[in-house]
């Protein structure tokens, strides 16, 4: 029977890799452009909604963007305007 009187301590967890946005955005762009669709129109689509069929699976771009939190990419693409345009 195991002792119930002592905490159990867990080491340490390993953490999901984080996903670098930049990357995702990245591939996502290049991936749309490859396949003739207009990459800003088609990545605002999926931020609004939230629908991945606004993405191509061409290089595996949709699993690719479902991987990051709309939030997160909005974020991403906001600090990076503000940095190239007010700094």
């Amino acid at each position: 029977m195991q002792e119930v009187s002592n905490t159990q301590y867990f080491d340490e967890v390993q953490k999901e890799q984080e996903i670098d946005v930049k990357h995702v955005v990245d591939s996502i762009y290049e991936a749309l452009s490859e396949k003739g669709y207009n990459p800003v129109n088609q990545i605002v689509g999926y931020v609004m909604s939230g629908d991945p069929t606004y993405i191509t699976s061409h290089k595996g771009a949709r699993s690719l963007i479902m991987r990051v939190e709309r939030d997160e990419i909005i974020e991403y693409l906001l600090e990076d305007y503000i940095a190239n345009h007010f700094n």
